[in-house]
């Protein structure tokens, strides 16, 4: 078997690939909490799984290389791991959005699903899924429920600062004044969208653009985004499976020259 893992700050996925399977089904996938201990969550997610080849994607991936003996061990970045894995789910995908948990890709396809340009937000966690999920505790709802939570507001209060920080205090500042709880949440959602939006147009928009990544379960986004753009992104069934899913695609390409 191969094994794609992709070590984010949030999470860490696991996907398996049968070398001999030319439709690269996957055999099984796992994810896992990262904690503060990523390296006893490494070898709990690979508990009974013996894979020819391990290939790591994701801000962790040295600890695999690090963490692992005995194993064929190959790493890539995230950038190049969510092309091939869009690639293979969209192969006509020209434009990938991903929002994590505390970093944001947007990535321009060529026609042959090779990165042609990216931009990536990875120096705070502004527009991301720790922003989401800090603000979420703020309104006191279930980061899963915050989305759908944001959608019952009518009008999109709007949120200035794109730090966790200030926008927390934007957003308590709003409920003080007796402003529509949902509403602020709506804006919050419509801070995040604005900032993506902006880097999408960076790197050249073009159709079809495929959204990934964590917070691509969260229905309010998608909502905004598809009226920010006027295009309907498409959504994997597992939009946070995308990066090691392109990890195991990679590492059956190097398995294959070995």
């Amino acid at each position: 078997m191969i094994a794609g893992i992709d070590i984010g700050s949030r999470s860490m996925e696991l996907v398996l690939l049968d070398p001999d399977d030319t439709n690269n089904e996957i055999v099984l996938e796992r994810r896992l909490a990262t904690t503060f201990d990523p390296a006893s969550q490494l070898k709990i997610i690979l508990d009974g799984i013996a894979p020819e080849i391990i290939s790591a994607t994701g801000y962790g991936r040295k600890l695999v290389t690090e963490e692992l003996c005995g194993v064929t061990t190959v790493s890539l970045t995230e950038i190049k791991a969510y092309a091939l894995g869009v690639a293979h789910l969209f192969p006509e995908a020209r434009t990938i959005l991903d929002i994590g948990g505390q970093d944001t890709k947007a990535i321009s396809l060529m026609k042959n699903g090779k990165v042609a340009k990216f931009e990536m937000n990875d120096r705070c966690a502004a527009g991301t899924g720790k922003f989401l999920e800090h603000l979420a505790t703020v309104f006191q709802i279930p980061i899963a429920d915050f989305g759908s939570y944001a959608l019952e507001g009518d009008e999109p209060l709007m949120i200035n600062s794109m730090c966790t920080v200030f926008a927390e205090t934007e957003a308590t500042s709003l409920m003080a004044q007796g402003k529509n709880p949902r509403d602020i949440a709506l804006g919050l959602h419509g801070s995040i969208v604005r900032r993506t939006t902006n880097m999408l147009h960076r790197v050249g928009l073009n159709e079809p653009l495929v959204f990934a990544g964590g917070v691509a379960n969260n229905p309010c986004v998608i909502n905004m985004l598809t009226d920010a753009l006027k295009i309907s992104p498409s959504v994997p069934d597992r939009p946070d499976m995308v990066g090691a899913l392109g990890a195991a695609l990679h590492g059956k390409s190097v398995l294959k020259i070995c």
